[in-house]
């Protein structure tokens, strides 16, 4: 019996039905191949960023991607009546907020600069004076750009001041801030007086798990195969 013979003998709908589910399996299967190569370029690049020595955050225009987990430093001096509060867990999963303070700089702009975590206890700049730096400062952090909410994140309360994701813009505006660089700069470790809020709080991992997805994908098309030619040949068995 040839497979033209055997493929004219199989009932038509289940046979069309099982192509179909195929396709969009192996469909599957290659596109997170193509996510995974995507991913491991991301990544790549994100290292070579982070791996380049610290430089001066250049004023003026700059091109974000260029300082996207760039290692900058900034001088200037912190406008601590202008705190953002953005609700973050720390490391250890505890409840609290990562201090964002607008730096301005000698030509009058102005970084946001995320100083570090502070617990619950901790969120209003009365509780942690001693961390009020006044004059001028220098520090090196971790460029970051804004981000948008997705659907699992609350919508900001800038009437409360506090904040679930980095709408750098809307941060800008609720502070009446007129010109600042398009990115966070994220502290590094060096310690604040007083302790708060704790420095060095970037958190960059990005998850990779497009070769188990494109591996599950693959291995439900070959079940699918096997379930296939098991029901064929039952098919032909009850025919002969």
């Amino acid at each position: 019996m040839t497979l033209r013979q055997i493929i004219g003998g199989l009932p038509r709908i289940p046979l069309l039905m099982t192509l179909a589910a195929l396709l969009v399996l192996l469909s599957l299967g290659v596109w997170q191949l193509q996510r995974l190569q995507w991913k491991n370029d991301l990544i790549a690049e994100m290292e070579a960023q982070m791996a380049l020595p610290a430089e001066p955050l250049p004023l003026g225009q700059l091109n974000v991607e260029e300082w996207r987990y760039r290692k900058a430093m900034v001088t200037g001096r912190f406008h601590h009546d202008k705190e953002i509060h953005l609700y973050a867990p720390s490391s250890k999963g505890l409840p609290g907020y990562q201090i964002i303070t607008p730096l301005e700089r000698a030509d009058g702009s102005f970084v946001m600069v995320n100083r570090g975590w502070a617990p619950m206890d901790k969120r209003s700049p009365d509780t942690r004076p001693e961390g009020q730096i006044t004059g001028s400062v220098t520090l090196t952090g971790l460029g970051r750009a804004a981000w948008e909410r997705n659907a699992f994140v609350a919508e900001n309360a800038p009437e409360k001041n506090i904040w679930f994701y980095g709408d750098l813009e809307g941060m800008a505006k609720f502070l009446d801030l007129r010109h600042y660089a398009p990115l966070f700069l994220e502290a590094d470790a060096s310690p604040n007086p007083g302790g708060w809020p704790l420095g060095g709080q970037s958190r960059v991992k990005i998850s990779n798990d497009h070769l188990s997805y494109a591996l599950t994908w693959f291995s439900l098309a070959a079940a699918l195969i096997v379930v296939f030619i098991f029901f064929a040949a039952e098919h032909f068995r009850a025919e002969s």
